[in-house]
């Protein structure tokens, strides 16, 4: 999640964004569609047994086609998948994409924390 929100700061969004949607993604202010997006793919990664057609559908109903659904599961299981192995090798981020904002390196972090060597 580091990388993505340093993607998503040199894109306009500022470091209060990007810690509310990382703490609460359904109350942070985003648009209905995207709330949508972002409840899928936490739900791929974290339990993508669970994914039902009505999940599917939802997204449908905010027009997005069935390859933009395909996309939303793949790249939350492919950025599960990956987060997950390189947590398992302690790998750290680079300098370069750590925020330097109170709060935000802690808030973007998933797994082992950044900057641990626990």
């Amino acid at each position: 999640m580091l990388a993505h929100g340093a993607v998503l700061r040199k894109n306009g969004m500022n470091a209060d964004q990007l810690k509310a949607i990382a703490e609460d993604f359904r109350n942070a202010g985003l648009k209905p569609e995207e709330v949508a997006v972002m409840t899928l793919a936490h739900k791929v990664s974290l339990h993508a047994h669970k994914v039902s057609a009505e999940d599917v559908q939802e997204l449908r109903g905010y027009g997005l086609t069935d390859e933009e659904v395909f996309d939303v599961i793949v790249a939350a299981a492919a950025r599960s998948f990956f987060s997950k192995v390189l947590d398992a090798i302690a790998v750290e981020p680079d300098e370069a994409i750590i925020p330097d904002s109170s709060g935000l390196l802690a808030a973007l972090s998933v797994g082992r924390p950044a900057g641990h060597d626990t």
